[in-house]
């Protein structure tokens, strides 16, 4: 392997480690059992429409 090469690694992904890891005070923060509830309901919602139909 010559000298002159960058095998990337951590070096690559440092830019998205930095920006996933600040904090944004206007982000919208949701609750992760809200996000599986939503999910379910949408789930079943379909499942009922498609019985309809």
């Amino acid at each position: 392997m010559s000298s002159g090469q960058n095998s990337g690694g951590l070096m690559s992904s440092a830019g998205l480690v930095r920006y996933f890891d600040a904090e944004d005070q206007n982000a919208i923060r949701l609750d992760p059992k809200t996000v599986v509830a939503f999910g379910i309901a949408f789930g079943i919602l379909v499942m009922v429409m498609r019985i309809g139909l």
